[in-house]
C-alpha cells in the first residue's frame, strides 16, 4: 500500500539535483526535437521509424504486437491504432497470431523497408548533428553507464 505524499512529507530537490534534472530535460527536449523535425521531412514521425527499424531487425520482418508495444514503452491499443495509421500508408500489414487470438503480427511491407532504407541515411545524420557529434568519447561511456542505471540494468 502506498503512501500518499504531501509537501511536508516530499523529499524535494536540492539546487544540484534540480540543475541536474532540468538539464536531463531540456537535452532530452532538444535532441528529440531535431531528430523528430528531420524525420517529419522523410515523411516519417519517431513512431513511425521505430517500428518500422524494429521490424527491419526481426527475421521475416515480423514481430508480435505485443512484443512490439513492450519494446516502445506503449500499451497493446495505442500501438494498434498507430500501426492502423501504418497500414493505411503501406508501410506494414498486420496478420492473425494464430498463438494469441487477442494479438496478431506486425509485418514490414517492402514500401516500408524502401521507405526506411531512404530515410536511414537521413535520420543517422540528424542523430550525428544533435546527439553524437557534440560529445566526446568519454561522455558518450557515462552516458551509456547512466542509461543502464535508469533502466534497471545495473545499479
Amino acid at each position: 500500500m502506498s503512501k500518499k505524499l504531501s509537501a511536508a512529507t516530499a523529499r524535494w530537490l536540492n539546487p544540484d539535483e534540480e540543475r541536474a534534472w532540468r538539464a536531463f530535460r531540456r537535452m532530452m527536449i532538444a535532441v528529440q526535437t531535431g531528430t523528430a523535425r528531420d524525420l517529419t521531412a522523410a515523411g516519417l514521425s519517431e513512431p513511425d521509424y521505430e517500428v518500422l527499424s524494429t521490424l527491419s531487425e526481426r527475421p521475416d520482418h515480423t514481430s508480435t504486437l505485443r512484443e512490439q508495444a513492450t519494446k516502445m514503452g506503449w500499451s497493446r491499443s495505442r500501438l494498434s491504432r498507430h500501426a492502423t495509421r501504418m497500414e493505411a500508408r503501406g508501410l506494414m500489414r498486420r496478420a492473425p497470431d494464430p498463438a494469441d487470438g487477442r494479438s496478431c503480427f506486425l509485418i514490414l511491407t517492402d514500401h516500408g523497408l524502401d521507405t526506411l532504407e531512404n530515410a536511414a541515411p537521413a535520420h543517422v545524420a540528424s542523430v550525428r548533428r544533435h546527439f553524437i557529434d557534440r560529445l566526446a568519447p568519454d561522455d558518450l561511456t557515462a552516458l551509456e553507464h547512466i542509461a543502464l542505471k535508469l533502466e534497471g540494468f545495473e545499479d
